[in-house]
């Protein structure tokens, strides 16, 4: 499968729905800091059709500044989550893994932020079977075409894999 304009705006409509979920927690912690916010905005915007941008390029690099400056950790994941949404619309055609990171980071950023601000792995597995349900057809496809992730061995890599084979089942 080819990857066409359609799946990268499924693929950042998605991330934008996981990554909103996590704003809050952000948000609580730094309430005056808006570049997460703006960085899913930006997405938005390219997955109703807009274009790639340097201004979307921007926002998503401000909320990844956002990240490294706020002190909580479910906050930092949730402005992570950001980041993917805004990264989203640049995934690439390439026959890469890192490809994957794009598709499925934003929704595990989510998924370890609920979890690290509940101290609950349970909420972070809810928050995976929350994104397979979630995600269209035309994601599923889209994560199809890179090779399935391995288990791996830290709560993130299991939350990535428990992600990527409930989008291929």
């Amino acid at each position: 499968m080819k990857l066409t304009d359609e799946g990268r705006c499924a693929v950042t409509q998605f991330a934008v729905d996981c990554a909103e979920r996590a704003l809050p927690l952000f948000e609580a912690k730094a309430p005056t800091d808006t570049r997460p916010r703006e960085a899913i905005e930006a997405a938005r915007a390219y997955a109703l059709g807009g274009q790639r941008t340097a201004q979307l390029r921007s926002c998503a690099w401000a909320a990844q500044k956002a990240a490294g400056e706020v002190g909580d950790p479910a906050a930092k994941a949730a402005a992570r989550a950001a980041v993917g949404a805004a990264g989203a619309p640049y995934i690439h055609d390439l026959e890469s893994p890192h490809q994957l990171n794009h598709v499925l980071g934003p929704a595990v950023s989510m998924a370890q932020a609920r979890e690290l601000a509940t101290d609950d792995p349970a909420l972070g597995d809810e928050e995976i079977r929350w994104a397979i349900e979630h995600a269209s057809p035309l994601v599923r496809k889209v994560v199809r075409r890179w090779p399935a992730r391995d288990p791996g061995r830290t709560r993130l890599s299991t939350l990535n894999h428990q992600l990527d084979k409930g989008l291929r089942d």
